[in-house]
């Protein structure tokens, strides 16, 4: 385990350079036969289908901020504004995202120089932590549209697969939910393996417990919604408040969480091993999001405010300098992370939630490569 003070200027292009874009392959197939848990159900917007862009093909509905709009911000790195606490943000072909807010159980797609469009809206339990937490794309999204969510509903959290017009299907229940604890994420390993990270719940005897789904990162099979799925097998246990859960081009697993005496960076090997943690921070500065690429990973600080990028050796996942930080405090608490094609760090701002909103929170933002913004020093 290695733990050390940040850098704080990026410095190497070639720890930028090693980041690249995660991409989803497979043919994972669904039953979409099941009732829904929701009451009211889900709204989709019949003119805002969830589909990929083409670059070839912008969306010419949306219309783009003029400098008197309120929600106009100058930034040039700042993708999308005026948003509600944020959630999962996952990158869609061509240029644009799906950004989801926490309470209010929205999904976005938000693109530069375009108003954001509302895709989906759940019903979900917005209280304390609790909401639609993380979105996770199908593999094989482009035929199916199909989105897998983490969300918080009065009796539990849980893991539902959507699909436009459609109302959410089951595919994890009876996660425990509590006065807070209740973050969770997605992220798939394979086409048929999605990994769940789980919070303790508040409750941290609940993530020791064999019997309590709480505080674990679970593999669920079963994606389809089957009445009775077998039990999701634990991957790893003793989570305290989850942050993320990303996978390297090698297969990696790496976590995110925070616990009571520190925030960790966790590497799960390709053959199912855990070893020590890869990263430690003692200050506990809130780590949440993670983006992995082949030779780093990038971790989102929410109450540190940065973007932390650990340089890995790709062989063993050995984390080998102290982490550099980008964007420090320059959008305020970032709760995301994902990168592009080009390896661009995008993310979203979580300031309506304990932070020091500006007019133009909460944002998504491709976070500048350097201090001083533009390319890599």
């Amino acid at each position: 385990m290695t733990t050390g003070e940040p850098r704080r200027t990026l410095g190497r292009v070639a720890m930028i350079g090693a980041i690249a874009a995660l991409t989803l392959t497979g043919c994972a197939r669904f039953d979409d036969a099941a009732s829904s848990p929701f009451t009211p159900e889900p709204t989709f917007d019949p003119g805002a289908e969830v589909q990929p862009e083409s670059p070839a093909a912008p969306s010419s509905a949306a219309e783009p901020t003029i400098p008197d709009d309120p929600c106009f911000d100058p930034d040039p790195n700042v993708v999308a504004t005026c948003l509600d606490t944020t959630s999962g943000l996952v990158l869609l072909p061509g240029g644009s995202a799906l950004v989801a807010e926490r309470r209010t159980g929205r999904i976005l797609r938000v693109a530069p120089q375009q108003q954001p469009a509302e895709i989906a809206r759940i019903p979900v339990d917005g209280a304390t932590d609790g909401g639609l937490l993380d979105i996770a794309l199908s593999p094989t999204f482009d035929e199916d549209h199909l989105i897998y969510a983490y969300v918080t509903t009065p009796s539990d959290n849980r893991v539902v697969r959507i699909a436009p017009g459609d109302i959410p299907k089951d595919v994890l229940t009876g996660i425990p939910r509590g006065a807070g604890g209740n973050a969770g994420a997605l992220a798939f390993a394979t086409p048929n393996e999605l990994m769940v990270l789980t919070g303790d719940a508040g409750d941290p005897a609940a993530a020791t417990d064999p019997g309590s789904l709480a505080g674990k990162l679970l593999k669920v099979t079963s994606l389809t919604s089957n009445p009775n799925p077998p039990r999701p097998a634990v991957v790893l246990s003793g989570i305290g408040t989850a942050g993320d859960v990303c996978i390297d081009p090698r297969g990696a697993i790496w976590v995110t969480d925070r616990t009571a005496v520190e925030d960790r960076l966790q590497r799960v090997r390709a053959d199912g091993t855990v070893g020590a943690p890869a990263w430690t921070w003692p200050d506990k500065p809130g780590v949440a999001g993670c983006a992995a690429g082949p030779g780093a990973v990038a971790v989102a600080l929410t109450d540190g405010q940065a973007m932390a990028l650990l340089e890995i050796e790709r062989d063993t996942g050995t984390v080998t300098s102290a982490p550099a930080l980008l964007a420090e405090n320059a959008y305020g608490r970032l709760g995301a992370a994902a990168i592009d094609a080009d390896g661009r760090i995008w993310s979203a701002t979580v300031n309506k939630a304990g932070g020091q909103p500006v007019p133009t929170d909460d944002r998504v933002v491709k976070l500048p490569m350097s201090s001083g913004g533009g390319g890599p020093d």
